[in-house]
């Protein structure tokens, strides 16, 4: 296509449920509900944590960063989703699309590395309990925890900026409910082959490797579990690495089915509902899954709601 036959996109139609007029008064009220349970959830993990130090540990310092992570990521998408049902839809400029894009990613790139670094930390505890704390260092924590943010800040940039240099046509109608990129690339007239390879890339490199790592660390784990001679010290040893072993399949399972694809089979409807289950049902039952599979947790949420 000529470049005389292009018009610029100012701004873009996010057409999220808008095709379910009967439904928009039920959805609102459900997604407004579940973004207040997963708001409130993660906020109650964040200040159980903080408020008892006998849970200022690696563990529980990891598990805060994941509970930011579902407060930010479901924030940078739940507002502009419940505007749309009141709006019947509604319009984003090219920059508020980026901007959701880009921090949209950053989240789910950390999250990535971080379920990595706690399947390493589950690794430690349960592998080397005697050096727990040596090993897994208040230094060492900290810098593992820079170093997944800076990372995740950093990963997104080149997809954000080979987004923002796409030619749109005349459509600017998303059928998505927020800026994702497979929906971007579907209405852009220009070639989307640098975009689609670098996102193998991502995947490669990022979901494989933190994913390989997560599962060198549980063959490990269930080695040394394995070992233990007595059945209630296996199922002790299990039950501190379950809660997170749950959610790694959540998410995993979540995004290898809404992403490791060809772009060619990409389906809108489909992909809105796969998107759900990483965007709506991981953070909202993060707080669930680690409040009712840990003890230590729980008795700690205890003593937080009697101070209350």
């Amino acid at each position: 296509m000529k470049e005389d036959n292009l018009s610029a996109v100012e701004d873009f139609f996010i057409v999220g449920f808008s095709d379910l007029p009967k439904l928009q008064v039920p959805l609102f009220a459900v997604f407004s509900l579940i973004y207040v349970m997963a708001l409130v959830g993660n906020l109650l993990i964040m200040t159980t944590i903080y408020s008892n130090s006998h849970l200022h540990t690696p563990m529980y310092s990891f598990l805060m960063n994941l509970s930011f992570i579902d407060i930010s990521c479901t924030t940078i998408i739940f507002p502009p989703m419940l505007a749309q049902f009141v709006l019947n839809g509604a319009h984003m400029s090219l920059t508020e699309c980026l901007v959701q894009t880009y921090f949209f990613m950053v989240m789910i790139s950390t999250e990535f590395l971080l379920l990595a670094v706690m399947a390493y930390d589950r690794y430690v505890a349960i592998c080397n309990p005697l050096r727990y704390m040596t090993i897994m260092s208040k230094a060492l924590c900290m810098r593992l925890a820079a170093g997944i943010w800076l990372f995740g800040f950093m990963t997104p940039l080149p997809h954000t900026v080979l987004i923002s240099q796409l030619n749109f046509c005349d459509s600017h109608t998303v059928n998505h409910f927020f800026c994702e990129i497979p929906s971007l690339m579907k209405i852009s007239c220009s070639s989307t082959y640098k975009i689609e390879t670098l996102s193998y890339i991502f995947m490669a490199v990022e979901l494989m490797t933190s994913f390989l790592l997560i599962i060198i660390s549980y063959i490990n784990i269930v080695s040394s579990i394995l070992k233990i001679k007595s059945k209630g010290g296996r199922s002790k040893a299990f039950s501190t690495c379950v809660s997170h072993l749950t959610v790694v399949i959540l998410f995993y399972g979540s995004v290898f089915s809404t992403h490791v694809r060809p772009a060619s089979s990409y389906s809108t409807e489909k992909n809105k509902i796969l998107s759900l289950s990483y965007i709506v049902i991981t953070p909202m039952f993060n707080p669930v899954i680690y409040s009712l599979k840990n003890t230590e947790f729980k008795k700690a949420l205890r003593k937080t709601k009697n101070r209350v």
